[in-house]
């Protein structure tokens, strides 16, 4: 899985930035073709910043209409919808290939672009006179990376370029694991709380637009009580995530359900707080 900090989103109408991910220098605002000076300092309102935090107002751009990926574009504008065309970029390398992005829109609705090709380019129609939180789909915490407003003219193409810097992975690492924070069980058993619920449905949501992705998930313990015991419960409740995420369409294939246990604590088990830490259940990309 990719390691990526978010640097900048640019549009061919303004320029906009957005929020950072855990340990990610916050992005800049920074005109290019929207009457900011090309290549102006960090903090250089663009067209279309409305100064609300990372909102920014997205406009037609006679450019954009034309913008397409490694094939020729699939959508089309229409009186109610606009057409969103997304390019990312490494800040080093070039085109990212491979990453889904997320539209939300005010009212809960959701847009999806499908994964972004060779060219780094995807697509997708949303309808106007909205207001959108864009998020990348991955297995790890989702931050907003930037909040566009859409206006409600018709026809509009929008194109947005996201820049991106990526953080090289050690030597020989295994694949990163994130723990699904919220997941909870009932005391002793197996049984998944409610709540835990909206953390496992952004593992199908991933799952769903990542249709070639496989993921182990992996039950841990502190190191109270038997520890084959806590191995026992720790696979149960691995297997128990597994069953929810097929339960949601996602195929069994797809997804190991692995329990570690006490085997691999993420903080010391000598007070409460280091062994609330260790009970958890992590997920990771195969």
């Amino acid at each position: 899985m990719r390691h990526l900090v978010p640097i900048a989103i640019a549009t061919m109408a303004l320029v906009a930035c957005g929020g950072g991910q855990p340990g990610a220098v916050s992005p800049d605002a920074v005109g290019t073709e929207a009457g900011a000076a090309p290549g102006g300092t960090p903090g250089t309102s663009a067209k279309g910043y409305t100064g609300e935090g990372n909102d920014f107002l997205l406009r037609n751009s006679d450019t954009a209409g034309g913008a397409h990926g490694a094939t020729a574009s699939k959508i089309k504008p229409t009186e109610t919808e606009a057409a969103m065309k997304f390019v990312v970029l490494d800040k080093d390398k070039g085109a990212i290939e491979g990453i889904v992005i997320s539209l939300t829109a005010s009212d809960g609705q959701k847009y999806y672009t499908a994964k972004t090709d060779a060219a780094g380019y995807a697509e997708v129609l949303v309808p106007v006179g909205k207001k959108y939180d864009l998020v990348y789909l991955s297995l790890g915490k989702r931050d907003i990376a930037a909040t566009v407003a859409v206006t409600d003219e018709p026809r509009q193409n929008i194109k947005l370029t996201l820049v991106y810097q990526r953080i090289p992975p050690a030597p020989n690492a295994a694949a990163p694991r994130f723990v699904l924070d919220g997941v909870t069980f009932d005391t002793g058993k197996a049984t998944i709380r409610a709540e835990s619920f909206p953390r496992l449905d952004s593992v199908v949501e991933y799952m769903v637009y990542n249709p070639s992705a496989r993921i182990e998930i992996s039950g841990h313990t502190d190191n109270v009580g038997n520890a084959k015991a806590n191995k026992t419960l720790s696979e149960k409740r691995a297997k128990a995530c597994r069953e929810y995420l097929v339960s949601q369409g996602v195929d069994e294939s797809r997804i190991e359900a692995i329990g570690y246990g006490d085997e691999l604590p993420i903080a010391p088990n000598d007070k409460e707080e280091g062994r609330a830490q260790n009970r958890r259940i992590e997920v990771t990309e195969l």
